[in-house]
């Protein structure tokens, strides 16, 4: 692979995936541009090659929902606005602190005590046990280890912007970039991202988490099947971004704090499900 650079931004990062029809199905790892190389051996018996918009319009949508699901989910829906909420001023001076950090200005210099606190705080998010990022942080120092929390989170964020945000994010989870590997974890980083955009990401932070993923209360409640996370097309990180649109969309605007509509979901997946007949 080393000899191909891509033919979009010369990168030779790339990676290649061999194809039923004996092709490569070429990745740039720098901008995120796929193409094929080799010649096809013609075998109609074998599935077509799925790239990254084959595979996002193969996904679930709001209308592949059955009416009797939607009707059930709008009845839980109004029974659980019966006790409306407001938003938790701490969470939104939360949010919005870390807004100002994690921006194109405040990031590089971002303290390493709030850094840390982020990580290990359960305001807005809970990203499970941080027993190995303490560790981690302990052994760098917080300076090191603060200046590679920010090149995760500037990668995630701001670039290469040729690459999609669900592509970056697979890299970071992977290994396949830089940062501190200790935060480059499903949790930080989805939580990263309901703090920059909270009106697009729920904090649900893993895609596949027993009863408390994506996947799972897609299925839980709106008696959706999501495809399992793999190596090679449906990866962790578009996975977890398709999940979260869909969810969102699934919600709608009834909720518009996502916030409690995480609470929501999260208590519609306890209540009895409708069967198929």
């Amino acid at each position: 692979m080393a000899l191909i650079a891509c033919p979009t931004c010369n990168s030779e990062d790339i990676n290649g995936t061999p194809q039923p029809d004996s092709r490569l199905l070429i990745h740039c790892n720098d901008c995120g541009h796929e193409w094929l190389r080799g010649e096809a051996r013609r075998d109609p018996s074998r599935p077509a090659v799925r790239t990254i918009d084959s595979l996002h319009a193969a996904f679930p949508t709001a209308a592949d929902v059955r009416p009797d699901v939607r009707e059930r989910v709008e009845l839980l829906k109004a029974e659980f606005l019966l006790d409306r909420r407001e938003p938790d001023p701490d969470v939104e001076k939360y949010r919005a602190r870390y807004q100002e950090l994690f921006s194109r200005e405040g990031l590089s210099s971002a303290p390493p005590e709030e850094l840390y606190e982020f990580a290990n705080s359960d305001t807005v998010a809970n990203a499970g046990n941080m027993s190995g990022f303490n560790r981690a942080w302990k052994t760098q120092g917080p300076d090191r280890a603060a200046q590679k929390v920010r090149e995760t989170i500037e990668y995630l964020l701001y670039g290469p912007e040729s690459l999609r945000i669900e592509d970056r994010l697979t890299q970071l989870i992977d290994g396949k970039k830089v940062g501190f590997p200790s935060f480059n974890k499903e949790p930080l980083l989805t939580k990263v991202l309901c703090i920059v955009e909270p009106e697009r990401f729920l904090p649900v932070v893993k895609y596949s988490a027993t009863t408390d993923g994506k996947k799972e209360i897609a299925k839980l409640v709106f008696d959706l099947d999501l495809p399992p996370a793999e190596k090679v097309a449906w990866t962790i990180g578009r996975l977890a971004i398709w999940s979260n649109d869909l969810l969102r969309s699934l919600v709608g605007n009834d909720i518009p704090d996502l916030h409690h509509a995480t609470q929501f979901l999260s208590w519609a997946k306890t209540r009895p499900s409708l069967s198929r007949d």
